[in-house]
């Protein structure tokens, strides 16, 4: 296990897209984070009865060749696919394989005759049922079971969207409820500490790479409730402050053996590039075809690889929407690019930043120094879970409070002033803290099981 003391990027002006301190080299001869921009793209196939796996394949094949060939057409060097799992597939290891290894022969055949350096991302559904359990049951075998599939049949990178603490986060998040909120983080930090010891394990046994997790059921979930300018379910602080906390558990992945590249979901894979130095994905303004954000453009500003977030397989007039929105990201790195080899990177990256960061408290969250401020909350506690959640959101409220280019709302002040005076009321012993929200939430929420988390 790898805990982090310090940060591998201190500085704000190293915290920029295109490198990373420790690259990596996989696949079909990609480079990640060793000087330029990769774009990752993601699809969604059309919905298919799980009685119809040959179908399913078809669809998936179909789809891989369609964004080989537009990356043929495009004269993209360098390109990573990425094939997210539904619960029907991630449920049928055998199906699994094959797509996975259907889709790795393609790529071995263009890169063959193409030249084209290809990466292969699979990332597995978390298909835990909380009514049954998060550890040791029959659906936990079978989610290991397909990312040891997947792994021996040609994926380069394992991830997932864990989603320990979920029912907490749920019930807390439309509440408000700071204490159960910081409660369902330092749950779902644990349980990536169980799974994530299984998952580096297959990558090892494998020769694959363990990527990395994102706290997508958490921080997502607050961004998408916390809505656009007008219509807001939930303060946009809170929000920031989520996405601030949500660092700390997504490290996990990486004390547990994980070496990215992050997968593109997580926004807090900024905070995590500078504590561990890995080349992380991200998604902004290409996302869009998924869900809408106020962070389209920040969200470049330190990737290594960009992604579009999962697009649905229609058809378009510039061909089918994964085509289509690997010419979109393919455009967005040719300029990243094209600033790194005129040594005008730090130029376009301050540029993206400052187009978002003062519009709304989520995007100041992930700018280069204020990532590497809540970098060093976190790593400053130095591994205690319970601790680096309380000391991120202390930071990321501070930082909030004393902005004066950030216009907030006299209710965003407010609120701020309530999430301070609850967090300096909580216990500084994770182990009181434990006691007191166990108590509270076992039974309140049907599903938490304190044996999930502390066996």
């Amino acid at each position: 296990m790898v805990l982090f003391s310090k940060l591998e990027i201190e500085k704000p002006s190293e915290l920029i897209f295109g490198s990373a301190k420790h690259p990596l080299n996989y696949g079909l001869g990609l480079n990640v984070g060793k000087g330029e921009v990769i774009p990752e793209v993601k699809f969604f196939p059309r919905v298919f009865s799980d009685k119809d796996p040959i179908g399913f394949k078809t669809e998936v094949q179909t789809i891989t060749r369609d964004i080989l060939d537009r990356a043929v057409e495009l004269g993209i060097p360098s390109l990573q696919i990425e094939t997210e799992l539904t619960f029907m597939e991630t449920k049928n290891p055998r199906l699994a394989a094959e797509i996975a290894s259907l889709q790795k022969w393609l790529m071995e055949k263009y890169f063959d005759e193409h030249g084209i350096k290809l990466g292969f991302r699979v990332t597995v559904a978390d298909i835990r049922d909380f009514r049954e359990g998060l550890r040791t049951t029959a659906n936990y075998n079978l989610m290991m079971e397909t990312f040891d599939a997947v792994s021996s049949n040609g994926a380069d990178v394992l991830s997932i969207e864990s989603e320990g603490g979920k029912d907490v986060f749920n019930h807390s998040i439309i509440r408000q409820d700071i204490e159960g909120i910081v409660f369902s983080i330092l749950l779902a930090s644990l349980d990536m500490g169980f799974i994530w010891k299984d998952i580096v394990n297959v990558a090892r046994r494998n020769g694959c790479i363990a990527g990395g997790d994102t706290a997508c059921a958490i921080a997502n979930t607050a961004m998408k409730l916390a809505g656009g300018v007008k219509s807001m379910s939930l303060p946009h602080t809170l929000a920031a402050i989520v996405r601030a906390m949500s660092a700390a558990r997504s490290l996990v992945a990486y004390e547990q053996g994980a070496t990215g590249p992050g997968k593109d979901c997580g926004y807090e894979n900024v905070i995590l590039k500078a504590i561990t130095g890995f080349p992380m994905s991200m998604e902004g303004k290409s996302s869009a075809c998924a869900h809408s954000s106020l962070i389209g453009n920040i969200a470049s500003a330190c990737c290594d690889l960009w992604s579009n977030e999962q697009v649905e397989n229609l058809r378009l007039f510039g061909g089918s929407a994964p085509q289509v929105f690997l010419e979109i990201l393919y455009y967005d790195c040719k300029l990243m690019n094209r600033a790194i080899m005129l040594g005008k990177a730090l130029e376009l990256r301050d540029m993206l930043v400052l187009s978002d960061k003062f519009d709304d408290p989520q995007a100041l969250v992930l700018s280069p120094d204020v990532a590497i401020d809540v970098a060093n909350a976190i790593v400053s506690e130095y591994g205690d879970y319970y601790r680096r959640v309380k000391s991120a959101c202390w930071k990321i409220v501070e930082i909030l409070e004393s902005s004066s280019s950030l216009r907030l709302s006299l209710p965003e002040t407010r609120f701020l002033s309530h999430v301070k005076n609850i967090i300096d009321s909580l216990p500084d012993d994770g182990e009181t803290f434990r006691e007191q929200m166990c108590k509270t939430f076992t039974g309140k929420v049907p599903t938490f099981q304190e044996k999930d988390y502390w066996p």
